[in-house]
């Protein structure tokens, strides 16, 4: 569903990401792992189409999506939840999950049972439906802009460090989420840095050091063949 070949991403005269290929087949959950600073985050902002590519392809089903804006990506059915977890914190949360549908809102009969669909996976979002979503805990922010994500009923979610900062107990209850998506038949490439938790519901995976793919595998070859503490830390 995704190739990405020989991806480069440059901020001005540094190179976050030096050539990277990866790819991600329909229907499984891929993680990028590493560092802080490896260049995960660029990769997954560079696909997304909010950050230029300085060289390389990213294809999706097989078309050259390179050059798209974000809009364009949604459209095209692939849609990013990044790290800063970033909510409209003066509307309440129903506003945040419907404002996620607006590509969709001449079909209101599918924004309708999708919205069904994502209250009902996420049911602490139906309680807290008329609450500013400034005033949710972290992990409440979390599942909206998840939730938010796939209001816009994408084939392939990009999920940038899901469990960031939060709790053990909401940490299990994202990657539990996680899965759920995926068997609904959503596909899902994950950068994150709990790597464990990540190769447990991983298919696939890719460790990612200083812009550069350092190993990668099945989730199983990733956690049990390769020294992923010396990969993961740059050791």
């Amino acid at each position: 569903m995704l190739e990405i070949t020989d991806l480069e991403v440059r901020y001005g005269p540094v190179q976050a990401v030096k050539g990277i290929s990866l790819r991600v087949e329909k229907g499984e959950i891929v993680a990028l792992l590493g560092a802080n600073g490896a260049g995960k985050s660029s990769t997954l902002l560079a696909i997304a189409g909010a950050l230029p590519a300085t060289s390389g392809e990213i294809r999706l089903d097989g078309e050259d999506v390179t050059p798209l804006s974000p809009e364009r990506m949604v459209c095209k059915g692939l849609s990013m939840v990044p790290e800063t977890r970033d909510v409209f914190p003066d509307l309440t949360v129903m506003e945040n999950l419907k404002l996620g549908a607006f590509i969709r809102r001449h079909d209101r009969e599918a924004t309708s049972a999708n919205l069904e669909r994502m209250l009902a996976l996420f049911p602490i979002l139906q309680q807290r439906s008329d609450q500013a979503a400034g005033t949710l805990s972290g992990g409440e922010q979390q599942m909206l802009v998840i939730a938010r994500a796939m209001m816009s009923q994408p084939r392939i979610l990009l999920l940038d460090e899901p469990s960031l900062g939060l709790a053990p107990r909401i940490v299990d209850q994202i990657f539990d989420m996680i899965v759920e998506l995926r068997i609904s038949g959503l596909t899902i490439l994950l950068v994150e840095q709990n790597a464990g938790k990540a190769l447990e519901i991983a298919d696939r995976a890719y460790v990612v050091r200083l812009g550069e793919i350092a190993a990668s595998g099945s989730a199983k070859e990733v956690a049990t063949s390769f020294d992923l503490k010396a990969l993961y830390l740059g050791g």
